[in-house]
């Protein structure tokens, strides 16, 4: 076995970035509806997420062995600056969408760095087209609609389970729920997401010559990957908390926790096979299955319809990127360092743009503004009519809106306005006023 070069841990330096932006791009797969509800603290749910994103990178291997040997064939000749191409693209897609706080696929987004560099340098024989169909094409269709079907079931189930107890009490119990469905979710994330980094280095490792083929990850692979998600996954990915937290639909608890339920049951079932899904689709899914399943709930399609077409754009974008990458990488030394020069250029440039506007734990919970409703909601609307009011709170009252008089209707105009209040405070009298009343008051008492 060779020892580890300059450019192998290059790889792996750049691997383990990748791993950080997956961590701060995917917490809010299992905190944004937490934080959202309030069930907790910003920065606790974050802190909790990041340690068991740790525990969950120790669990199983099966993910990063797709990764290594499942999509990319071994032995067609990558070498690790394919790989290095192809972690840059990933990254940057990474960067832009969380920019743009668009819960994207951290996976797809490494899946096309990888596949578009590789088709570049080696060509499309080094790409496993079957393995690409049955474990990342096929799920990626699938996942997000399952989940989404199973959230929707689980809230109406829930709603209808406590639907004769007071609500105010039932969501506490739901709050507690919720945390402990984050942390399953926190968990079932480390054991997808950390795994494809440690995938990822094991497949330069085997490159370079250092392990065997087919060789599962060393331990310090999966120790330095779990640490890097889990670091990423502290600092929190606010912008993308928020979108999935309040900018696709209003979540109550009994929504929140039925979510998380669901969405780590499909990830952990999916870790357990095999399958390299994309966590934030599955979590994204089932939020908005979540606001399909409670009645009056509704999805603002609008968000939904940009994060989906973030979705597909994933794989080709970041492939494209990955490609330019590979082509200049392939040139030698001088390559490789140009590509890691714009590299940072690129993710310095995205950082400044995001200090324009800042989101952070102190105002994570400030939502976007609620879009008008369109022709889908208001549909939903007709059907299925929204609650008068939220949870535990008494229906508002309808406040009725008349227009102010125009400058024509002035002289009729009531002096004190039409929508004031009867028990208005008296306006005083002008003086001659009250003297020309009190004449007439006394001439009508001498008649009489």
């Amino acid at each position: 076995m060779e020892h580890i070069t300059l450019l192998i841990g290059i790889v792996i330096v750049t691997a383990l970035v990748f791993d950080f932006t997956n961590g701060f791009h995917d917490t809010a797969n299992a905190m944004a509806t937490t934080i959202s509800t309030g069930a907790l603290k910003p920065r606790i749910a974050v802190a909790m997420s990041a340690v068991l994103n740790l525990v969950g990178a120790f669990l199983s291997v099966e993910v990063a062995k797709t990764i290594s040997g499942g999509i990319i064939d071994e032995t067609a000749g990558i070498r690790p600056e394919v790989i290095f191409a192809g972690l840059v693209g990933a990254i940057v897609w990474n960067l832009v969408t969380w920019l743009a706080g668009l819960p994207s696929s951290s996976s797809h987004a490494l899946f096309g760095g990888l596949i578009g560099a590789t088709l570049v340098s080696v060509g499309a024989s080094g790409v496993h087209g079957g393995a690409v169909v049955m474990k990342v094409l096929i799920p990626a269709v699938a996942a997000p609609i399952v989940a989404g079907l199973a959230s929707m079931a689980a809230t109406r189930l829930t709603y209808r389970l406590a639907r004769n107890r007071d609500e105010a009490e039932t969501a506490k119990g739901y709050r507690a729920g919720q945390i402990a469905s984050a942390a399953l979710v926190s968990l079932a994330h480390g054991t997808n997401d950390a795994q494809k980094t440690m995938g990822v280095i094991t497949l330069a490792l085997i490159t370079g010559g250092v392990v065997a083929p087919h060789a599962d990850p060393p331990l310090w692979v999966i120790a330095s990957a779990g640490l890097a998600i889990a670091l990423g996954t502290y600092l929190g990915g606010w912008r993308i908390i928020r979108t999935m937290g309040k900018g696709i639909t209003d979540i109550q608890p009994p929504q929140g926790f039925a979510a998380q339920t669901g969405a780590a049951a499909t990830i952990l079932a999916s870790s357990h096979l095999g399958f390299a899904l994309s966590t934030t689709q599955v979590c994204s899914g089932s939020v908005m299955g979540s606001g399909l399943g409670r009645k009056g709930g509704v999805v603002r399609w609008s968000t939904a319809g940009r994060m989906v077409i973030a979705w597909g754009l994933t794989l080709p974008a970041a492939g494209l990127v990955a490609a330019g990458a590979a082509l200049l990488a392939d040139q030698g030394d001088w390559g490789i360092a140009t590509v890691a020069v714009l590299a940072l250029a690129v993710c310095g440039a995205i950082w400044l743009a995001s200090r324009r506007k800042p989101v952070d734990h102190t105002n994570v919970n400030e939502g976007p503004a609620v879009e008008p409703a369109g022709v889908v909601t208001a549909a939903l609307q007709t059907v299925s009519p929204p609650p008068a009011g939220p949870v535990g709170t008494a229906p508002a009252p309808a406040v009725a809106t008349i227009p102010a008089p125009t400058v024509a209707d002035a002289p009729l105009a009531d002096p004190v306005g039409v929508a004031a209040p009867v028990i208005a405070a008296p306006v005083a009298a002008h003086p001659h006023e009250t003297h020309t009343a009190k004449l007439r008051a006394k001439a009508g008492s001498a008649a009489g």
